[in-house]
């Protein structure tokens, strides 16, 4: 799959660091972005190690799989499984280097990333780190965050509008790095050419609504100014955290796995 993507992260007007990390690697069609947590420079500790643990594994487990046959049992593709244990392998470190080194215990990170392969996406999250999709003129959020403010919504004691100034918005109830085990949500979604997807952290959605966002991606004529336009609406709407965002937009997408390699590759076994 061919993707365009843009990266664009900001301080905001608030915060003096910026705890937000993102990446990603378009030869892979793997994209990723990690909000962290836990005290000064812990938490951008913390989503530096998931976002390159991630890619890092990513890599070499794609370039592995050549060679390693799958159970028939597993009910995602592949590459779905690769993605998740990458996540569960940058949970282990983050975990670890907060056991070993008192001035890093208890730091964490939010995390989502998607892999794009054939006519597919990967996707894994944990916490409140958001994946949305605009799909012609249907703008909706793909992922549903690990948070208290979520939880409150599904018992049916706030609506989303009256969620969005819970003083427990802020509260995850996911992260990676604060526990021994973490339980990674995965899924995968078909992809259409020319859909637009944008990973986030928290400081843009608690600033930006999803009809705002709807609109700066309808208006803007490219990704580049749509990033751009995104982060400012956030920064003058408060921007009272950090506003990172990952925009990607398959350029082309397979009708169905190819054969060969490829096949072995993404498909399932």
């Amino acid at each position: 799959m061919c993707i365009e993507m843009v990266c664009r992260t900001d301080t905001g007007r608030i915060r003096q660091h910026n705890e937000d990390c993102l990446g990603g690697d378009e030869s892979l069609g793997l994209v990723a972005l990690a909000d962290g947590m836990g005290g000064y420079q812990a938490g951008e500790v913390a989503s530096e190690m998931a976002v390159k643990i991630i890619i890092k594994q990513l890599y070499a487990s794609i370039k592995s799989l050549l060679h390693a046959k799958r159970r028939t049992s597993y009910r995602y593709h592949s590459a779905t499984v690769l993605l998740e244990q990458a996540v569960l392998k940058a949970n282990q470190a983050i975990y670890e280097m907060g056991e070993q080194q008192a001035r890093y215990q208890g730091m964490g990170t939010t995390v989502v990333a998607v892999l794009f392969h054939n006519h597919l996406m990967s996707v894994a999250h944990v916490g409140d780190s958001r994946l949305y999709r605009l799909r012609g003129n249907d703008f909706r959020q793909i992922t549903k965050d690990h948070s208290v403010r979520q939880e409150l919504i599904d018992c049916g004691l706030y609506t989303p509008e009256q969620a969005r100034n819970s003083p427990n918005k802020n509260l995850v109830t996911r992260a990676l790095g604060v526990g021994e085990q973490v339980d990674v949500e995965v899924q995968e979604e078909r992809v259409l050419a020319q859909d637009i997807y944008l990973l986030c952290s928290d400081g843009l959605s608690d600033m930006l609504n999803d009809s705002d966002m709807h609109s700066i991606l309808c208006d803007a004529d490219t990704l580049e100014q749509a990033a751009q336009l995104l982060i400012d609406a956030a920064n003058a709407k408060g921007g009272r955290d950090n506003i990172s965002l990952v925009l990607v937009r398959p350029l082309s997408v397979a009708a169905k796995p190819r054969k060969g390699w490829l096949r072995r590759l993404f498909g399932r076994n």
